[in-house]
């Protein structure tokens, strides 16, 4: 049997030597290596069957499908007109710096900035009091649009804006434990901007123009823990669009059609004793599980963790002081794969390392899953419209001043002094072998509508999201050219759907020869209620909200260890 390197250089040689092969193919042979447990036909793992392209290498993009039209010219001269007050609001937001599901501020910024565009907000969608509805709608019979807004901060990424070296604009002092605020290290204050501003943008060249139309604007909390949309998407939130527009802020400026990997977020809790660490004979150490589950779930990476395959985990509580055994303990796991079927049997085997670690240090344990997503469902039709609208758009117009941060902040990380990526990529197929990479709760919204996914350079090139150095970025020189080029690239695109009907009639039939055998069902649990915090009270009433909402339990169950003392048997007889 041959190892993987032999498998990936003969994999390799074969796509070089003819026709590019499909994703399933590929995955085929992976497999005949024993790297992964599954041939991925299409009746044995349809969500990743329904997510194949097999396009040949010599792909060349459709030209045509983008139009110039005045409505299209007006969407792009709003945004244009409009430009102070959409990189005020990014500003806004990335001061702002607020954590899934804590958006006070910013969801009120971004829906207020909508309201003053003519559109309609509701607070509170799905339950979750941070997320909100905006709807504009011009005349009747034309095509329902949805867009996304994210608006939620990463902990530990503080960072000054537009400097070039680490320097945390929050640091907490603590003598023993000191660390960073949260900040804008996705650049989610650009992405909920640029998205907004899109939507205004459409519908005020609807009305200008005349164009039926619906535009919705989705104000999603909680995407850094990938809760509010799978959650949202459950409770029927998206139904009735005919299409869907997302962004993220990225170091390159492209399109695709590529899918990404299904998640299930999980924490297990562990229950021991606590006593005293200078007499710990009896203790039951929640903390020594912890450590255990972690140090035995790095032994599943060799056999049973495929490409496709992630697996990453933070003891998110581990004790207090060295001198109080811990006798409870947290750790959470992100456990990724190419679809929720493979992550359904990664998650299996993580669970029963959980089951191991309790019973060798004498606790309990019990786990929770805090949100689960698909693989995206992509949109090669979709996709093609995009980047065609980008190309003729251009790239974003960066200033000396984004290049020279981008430089000083590869130079600060090691990197090629390169600087922002000022070039539109070339649209390419996806590879076709399936390696895994990232997750994304919009995956869920793109199983239930024709979803297209871009990305505009906000962060240098060879940097990464998640990191100090994209919130120096977010609202400075670099994320405020990114966050207009990509409003104009999804408002462009959107006017399209409106204008060219036939444009939004290949999209959608695409989207259902994709999922024609496919049923989208939750990866969610049944009974799953959304981990919640409760709002201040000025915040319910600027937003006119009730708490707790009708679909969680408040308080919630208390987790508090009933454990005794581990027993050392019967006492030793004193020697004589």
């Amino acid at each position: 049997m041959c190892d993987l390197h032999d498998q990936h250089d003969h994999t390799q040689a074969l796509m070089a030597s003819g026709p590019r092969l499909s994703r399933r193919r590929i995955m085929q042979l992976l497999g005949a290596a024993g790297v992964t447990a599954a041939v991925t036909t299409a009746d044995a793992d349809p969500a990743m069957a329904a997510a194949d392209d097999a396009t040949a290498a010599a792909y060349t993009a459709p030209e045509g499908l983008a139009e110039d039209s005045p409505a299209k010219s007006a969407a792009l001269a709003w945004i244009t007109a409009n430009t102070s007050r959409i990189t005020g609001l990014n500003a806004e937001i990335w001061e702002n710096a607020e954590l899934s599901l804590r958006e006070w501020n910013s969801s009120i910024a971004e829906a207020d900035f909508l309201e003053r565009a003519g559109f309609k907000v509701a607070f509170g969608t799905a339950g979750f009091p941070t997320a909100f509805t905006a709807t504009f709608s011009y005349g009747s019979g034309g095509p329902v649009l949805g867009f996304s807004g994210e608006y939620d901060a990463l902990p530990g990424l503080s960072q000054s804006k537009g400097v070039g070296h680490h320097d945390p604009r929050e640091y907490i002092h603590d003598p023993f434990a000191p660390s960073y605020g949260p900040g804008h290290g996705c650049g989610h204050s650009a992405l909920g901007t640029a998205a907004a501003s899109a939507a205004a943008a459409v519908a005020q060249a609807a009305k200008k123009h005349k164009l039926p139309v619906t535009v919705k604007f989705f104000g999603s909390t909680a995407e850094e823990t990938l809760i509010g949309k799978t959650y949202a998407v459950s409770r029927g939130v998206y139904e009735g669009l005919d299409a869907f527009l997302d962004w993220h802020p990225s170091t390159a400026n492209a399109t695709g059609w590529g899918s990404t990997t299904a998640m299930t977020a999980v924490t297990f809790t562990f229950l021991g004793v606590a006593g005293h660490g200078g007499t710990p004979l009896g203790n039951k150490s929640a903390l020594d599980a912890a450590v255990m589950m972690a140090t035995m779930s790095e032994f599943l990476r060799e056999e049973n963790l495929a490409p496709s395959g992630r697996l990453h985990w933070v003891i998110n509580n581990g004790g207090d002081i060295p001198n109080v055994t811990p006798e409870i303990a947290e750790i959470s796991y992100y456990v990724r794969e190419g679809s929720p079927a493979r992550v359904q049997v990664l998650l299996d085997k993580v669970i029963a390392v959980s089951e191991a670690a309790a019973k060798a240090s004498q606790t309990k344990v019990q786990h929770r899953i805090t949100s689960a997503c698909w693989n995206q469902l992509p949109s090669k039709s979709f996709a093609e419209l995009l980047h065609e609208n980008m190309r003729q758009i251009g790239p974003p117009d960066f200033p000396d001043a984004a290049h020279k941060l981008a430089k000083e902040l590869q130079e600060s990380l090691g990197l090629p002094q390169q600087g922002m990526h000022d070039k539109v990529g070339d649209l390419t197929p996806p590879n076709p072998a399936f390696l895994g990479g990232g997750s994304t709760d919009v995956a869920d919204i793109s199983w239930n509508v024709p979803t297209v996914s871009m990305g505009a350079a906000l962060a240098p090139i060879g940097t990464k999201m998640h990191t100090w150095s994209t919130a120096s970025c977010a609202a400075a020189a670099p994320g405020q050219a990114a966050v207009v080029a990509a409003a104009k690239y999804l408002a462009a695109t959107a006017v399209d759907l409106i204008t060219q009907p036939a444009r939004l009639k290949a999209v959608k039939d695409e989207f259902k020869e994709r999922t024609k055998d496919v049923e989208w069902k939750t990866a969610l649990p049944d009974g799953y209620e959304p981990p919640m915090y409760e709002p201040p009270a000025w915040f319910l009433k600027k937003t006119g909200q009730k708490w707790p909402p009708d679909n969680i339990t408040w308080p919630p169950k208390r987790v508090v260890s009933q454990e005794k003392f581990s027993s050392l048997g019967p006492e030793l007889a004193p020697q004589t």
